[in-house]
């Protein structure tokens, strides 16, 4: 028996006008996930008013809750609210193809430069790296971690993460934090809100649930099996767009383990990436495209990082699909609300390590190197300059500097 849907989008759109109104969102949403799901808010709720306050506030909760990047599955959940599945696949499209266009073009570039691993530019992007990261991490601190309780979660989070440097300590973490969380983090359950709902068999929805679990435990036995390298590429990028909770930056431990260690980035290169990675609009997922990229081993080019970018997406897709049309239920209950206190404390204790290892250890070497990082951290944090511009400082300063010595 199909879910019942309620119409909450006001009228119905094609998918090219989704893929229209998301491509020039793609095109100007600088900032990161929380400056991204301000943006849906203004254009989609306020200006267009293809949908209530109430329902997409439903729509965020649902995204934050789910692991993946959330401002991306905001977008995807929307365009399906608006024109369907085929809405949604046209919203990410829109929404993430001017960033990986960008990032596959500058993976490119690094290799059209060869070896830049001394190159000053290439610090500068690395140490303005750590100015973003610690950002991030202040501002989710503030706001998942106000209380004694949830600080102590969090940094127990990073002490298991950092005694631990696997996925396995990630995951570990995870579910110690949401385990945590469902035991003593008492919440009260959602109230109010909107009633958002896609029109979503319920076969099709468990359909895509199970698919998701199936991937997520036979992708890494297809790898070892078949030793393929492609295969490989699927699993661990499927992974980390699995298991990642609270967005873009909480990736960032993921893909390090998955792609440096075997070698197939360099960290230099992989750091890089990531300080390009702020200078361009949209989505931080994208950072996947650029790995695939820029990797030695074949499939690499445009074809490596459309590879990498579908597999770290694909986890969100099947996720929306199989749970649109049961949020409304779940989020009422005050356990699921426990649980995700716990989970959210958790991923800023990720951050925290991600920020120590691999961020300062590789970029951070002296006085000069903390100043510039200090500088680009009081850029953002309180002058609120753009992400882009602070990129651009940083590898303008860390050249001048370098000329200077």
């Amino acid at each position: 028996m199909a879910q019942e849907a309620v119409p909450v989008a006001r009228g119905r759109a094609s998918s090219l006008e989704v893929f229209l109104v998301f491509l020039r969102l793609g095109l100007t949403s600088f900032g990161g996930p929380v400056a991204h799901l301000g943006y849906f808010r203004a254009e989609l709720v306020e200006r267009r008013r293809w949908l209530d306050e109430a329902a997409y506030l439903d729509i965020v909760a649902l995204c934050q809750f789910l692991p993946g990047p959330a401002s991306s599955q905001t977008g995807i959940a929307l365009g399906a609210l608006r024109a369907g599945l085929a809405g949604g696949l046209a919203a990410w499209l829109g929404f993430t193809m001017p960033s990986a266009v960008a990032m596959i073009a500058f993976a490119y570039g690094v290799g059209a430069l060869g070896d830049v691993a001394g190159a000053p530019w290439l610090h500068g992007l690395k140490i303005v790296a750590v100015a973003v990261v610690a950002q991030a991490l202040w501002g989710m601190a503030r706001n998942l971690c106000p209380d004694k309780e949830r600080a102590s979660l969090a940094v127990g989070a990073a002490l298991l993460a950092l005694a631990v440097p696997s996925a396995a300590g990630q995951i570990g973490a995870i579910a110690l934090g949401g385990l945590i969380g469902w035991r003593w983090l008492r919440a009260a359950p959602a109230v109010g809100g909107g009633t958002a709902a896609v029109r979503i068999g319920r076969p099709l929805a468990i359909g895509a649930l199970l698919l998701f679990f199936a991937l997520l435990f036979g992708l890494p036995l297809v790898a070892a099996g078949s030793g393929d390298h492609a295969a490989a590429l699927l699993s661990s990028f499927y992974r980390s767009g699995a298991l990642v909770f609270g967005g873009g930056h909480v990736v960032l431990p993921l893909l390090q383990k998955a792609v440096v260690p075997p070698g197939w980035v360099g960290n230099d290169a992989f750091l890089a990436g990531y300080g390009a990675a702020q200078a361009v609009p949209g989505p931080l997922f994208t950072f996947a495209a650029y790995l695939g990229a820029v990797m030695e081993p074949a499939p690499n080019g445009w074809l490596g990082g459309l590879l990498c970018l579908g597999a770290i997406y694909l986890p969100s897709f099947l996720l929306l699909v199989g749970l649109l049309p049961f949020w409304s239920a779940l989020r009422r209950r005050s356990a699921a609300q426990s649980a995700l206190r716990g989970i959210n404390a958790a991923v800023v204790g990720l951050l925290l390590a991600a920020l120590y290892t691999p961020v300062w250890t590789s970029a951070i070497a002296g006085p000069g190197d903390f100043a510039l990082g200090l500088v680009a951290f009081v850029l953002l944090a309180l002058w609120r300059v753009p992400p882009w511009i602070v990129v651009l400082l940083g590898a303008a300063g860390a050249t001048a500097v370098a000329a200077a010595t």
